[in-house]
């Protein structure tokens, strides 16, 4: 099938752009080819059309954000939510014939309200043609307190995400799946985070390119963070971590996108006070770069208080690194029970995950064969063939397809 892939932005290292372009290829080699149509497109995202109204960043779009969820007048509201659609249907009617667009994967703009015009868009022409779609949804509406009030309720409630015959419905985990049957009546399939475990990671050099960009010593220890620094990402406890380890821990941030300024001056001066060394090192969006960063470390930290999967935890088994995981909801319920083994807590650093750690970055405990065996779990249960089989199984609970 030729597969239209749609989306507010396909670009950078958001959980969405990535596991798009994942998705993807997991498509491309199960035969199906992708064309993508977003407001922004990066690199490697081909073939594509943009479509600059459907972006995040317009002034358009940033004035109906504000006044749909700041109290603006539903009329006047309504009115600009209308004027920019009809651009994007538009384009996307143009789009889906120029390409001869089989079916349709929405990537998170039937999910979280962030672009309401391209939703509006979107279900609408899906609805006129009766196109077969997917609706890939990463997180929802009510997951963020900043949406809860709107001046079109009307919309959320028929959008986010839409109820119509020839859309299926693809969330990120158990609780979101829950989640939709309880608030809209709307059942659907969980498609995790996933990685290439067929093919595996790339050989590297061990970690010395990493080691010298960030100025690493041969007798550091290297806990890395690869996470982006907002606050629900958790460092903090990465820090604690390090200050009660033996040795000399560097804790090392890999993804200044996004960077929240006045939570890292916090952990700055929380490390200050800890006398522990915290460095940020933007690894950039080569794999070369990230597989090096993963091979440097000599754990890497997780010590997440929400996500909606996981992706860097997922990216640290691929790479075959022992791993520390706060145990976050969604990991209760759908990763743990893999059987994965990893150090543990629960929102702060017990005196049992630091001798754990001190055990794994000392060589006293063989985390070679941890590592190994969460691997063998990926491979089973978070491989691109999995994510095909669910994204298949799926179109074919669509009337007519």
């Amino acid at each position: 099938m030729r597969i239209g892939m749609v989306g507010a932005r396909f670009a950078g290292l958001d959980g969405v752009s990535l596991e798009s372009a994942k998705l993807a290829e997991a498509l491309i080699r199960g035969g199906h080819e992708i064309v993508w149509f977003a407001g922004e497109i990066g690199e490697g995202f081909n073939p594509s059309v943009v479509c600059d109204a459907a972006g995040f960043g317009t002034s358009e779009n940033i004035e109906i954000g504000r006044q749909a969820f700041g109290g603006g007048d539903p009329v006047a509201v309504r009115a600009m939510i209308e004027d920019v659609a009809r651009e994007i249907q538009r384009a996307f009617d143009t789009f889906i014939d120029e390409y001869d667009i089989e079916t349709v994967i929405v990537e998170n703009a039937w999910a979280i309200p962030m672009q309401l015009p391209l939703a509006l868009a979107a279900a609408r022409v899906i609805a006129d043609r009766g196109i077969p779609a997917v609706g890939h949804h990463h997180d929802f509406s009510w997951e963020r307190a900043r949406f809860a009030k709107s001046s079109v309720p009307d919309l959320i409630e028929s959008l986010f995400p839409p109820a119509l015959p020839s859309v299926a419905h693809v969330v990120i985990n158990s609780l979101a799946k829950r989640d939709l049957l309880d608030r809209r009546g709307l059942d659907s399939s969980v498609l995790p985070n996933v990685m290439d475990f067929e093919t595996g990671p790339p050989h590297g050099d061990g970690g010395d390119a990493f080691r010298r960009i960030a100025g690493i010593g041969p007798g550091d220890t290297v806990l890395l963070q690869p996470t982006r620094v907002i606050r629900r990402k958790g460092i903090e406890m990465t820090i604690d971590l390090a200050s009660a380890m033996d040795g000399n821990p560097v804790v090392v941030v890999t993804h200044p996108d996004d960077l929240d300024d006045a939570y890292w001056a916090e952990l700055s001066v929380q490390a200050d006070g800890l006398g522990v060394d915290l460095r940020i090192i933007d690894v950039g969006r080569e794999l070369s770069a990230l597989t090096s960063a993963y091979e440097a470390a000599d754990l890497v930290c997780f010590p997440s208080l929400y996500e909606g999967y996981g992706n860097a935890l997922v990216e640290a088994v691929y790479h075959r690194r022992p791993v520390l995981v706060n145990r976050y909801s969604v990991y209760v319920s759908d990763i743990a029970p893999l059987g994965f083994d990893f150090v543990e807590i629960d929102e702060e650093i017990s005196s049992d995950a630091v001798a754990r750690a001190n055990r794994i970055v000392s060589r006293e405990a063989n985390s070679d064969d941890a590592s190994e065996h969460n691997f063998t779990i990926g491979e089973a249960a978070l491989s691109y063939s999995s994510a095909l089989g669910v994204v298949e199984r799926s179109f074919s609970t669509i009337k007519g397809l």
